[in-house]
């Protein structure tokens, strides 16, 4: 019998991305797969176009009854309110392996139903390295956020927040639509052009966040690039406060100081107005940027950290930033994440799998154990 996967629709509000998109749905099918497409009102992709290259399109929702030898695969977490257990196996971001909050509850609902969970986020290769992410377009959006912050800091009063923004239909019209507020605010009197620090520089999503910065047109001399080298001396850091956009980028399991805190921030002299925390582990205990406590969201992209020094200062901590340009982005994870898919019907060898659903075990065996407790 073929594998067959299931493609849920998303249904966090305005993820436009999607796990397979219609070119590689047609190489899965061409493999021997079988592929259903839930439809959905809010994917990049219509369903005609899964359709068009021999998908079957179902409705959204269905995978929930769907038989259960079908391996659901999806991006984003499933809904919070949701309690019913998960009797498939799911090819998901859970969000549930670094103690965010909720996390017990999550695996419990796999346990509760004898389902698995392959977690996207921990899918590696022998050199411990993500197979497939999002990592460049995360970068590359929330430096384009980051900047047009800055620049609607400069041209509008500090009683207004960045309005929402929508999902772009290619770089170059993100890349224009930052340009044009960029060159109104250098027009201003006195405003020069930001200095961006950025920490993980050398990893996908600093090379993401580079790339848009340098197409904007920002002068590589005030892009400064950080990665392990300069903050292995312990933050936080004054270089950040010096800077006036900071983005972070780093991906982080272990605790570390703090870059920055609200007492290193509470200072008249303070040129940071935006904080740009692309790896958005807001629940996460071990968070480098524990300044806020709320994820925000694409209609109301920034919070405002509260202090009582120094200029207005906002902080953009999206944790689906690459659905800003959800076609591309879906074509480049899905272009990387295909070889491992096409590996599935032999899933209980190969070690990219195998090494997911021990991990998924592992944490499991936690949940049992805290429930004994």
């Amino acid at each position: 019998m073929p594998t067959t996967l299931h493609l849920r629709a998303e249904t966090k509000p305005l993820e436009a991305r999607a796990a397979l998109t219609p070119a590689t749905t047609k190489e899965l099918i061409a493999a021997g797969f079988k592929i259903y497409v839930e439809d959905s009102e809010q994917s990049a992709f219509k369903a005609s176009e899964y359709e068009e290259n021999g998908a079957i399109i179902v409705p959204a929702g269905s995978w929930v009854s769907a038989p259960h030898d079908r391996i659901i695969i999806g991006l984003k977490e499933l809904p919070e309110f949701e309690t019913f257990p998960l009797v498939h196996e799911h090819i998901t971001f859970a969000h549930c392996y670094k103690n965010q909050a909720g996390w017990e509850k999550v695996l419990k609902r796999f346990i509760n139903g004898d389902g698995t969970l392959y977690d996207l986020e921990f899918l590696v290769d022998d050199n411990n390295r993500r197979v497939a992410a999002f990592g460049f377009y995360a970068g590359f959006a929330g430096a384009a956020l980051g900047l047009k912050d800055w620049c609607f800091k400069k041209t509008h009063p500090d009683n207004l927040d960045l309005p929402g923004v929508t999902p772009f239909n290619s770089e170059e019209a993100l890349i224009e639509n930052v340009s044009i507020d960029y060159q109104k605010a250098l027009k201003l009197q006195n405003v020069k052009p930001p200095k961006v620090l950025i920490i993980g520089a050398l990893g996908r999503c600093g090379s993401g966040a580079i790339d848009f910065l340098t197409k904007s047109g920002i002068p590589e001399s005030n892009i400064i690039k950080w990665d392990i080298n300069e903050t292995k001396k312990g933050g936080p850091f004054k270089e950040i406060v010096e800077a006036d956009i900071f983005i972070n980028c780093i991906y982080l399991s272990q605790p570390i100081p703090p870059f920055i805190d609200t007492k290193s921030l509470n200072v008249n002299n303070r040129n940071l107005t935006t904080v740009v925390d692309v790896s958005a582990d807001t629940t996460n205990p071990h968070n480098p940027i524990p300044i806020y406590n709320i994820a925000t969201v694409f209609n109301r992209p920034t919070v405002t950290v509260p202090l009582e020094k120094g200029p207005k200062l906002s902080v953009i901590s999206i944790d689906h930033l690459p659905s800003l340009l959800p076609r591309e982005a879906s074509e480049f994870f899905s272009r990387d994440l295909l070889p491992y898919l096409k590996q599935l019907p032999n899933r209980k060898r190969v070690p990219v799998w195998v090494r997911a659903k021990i991990l998924f075990q592992t944490h499991c065996a936690r949940v049992n154990r805290r429930s004994k407790l």
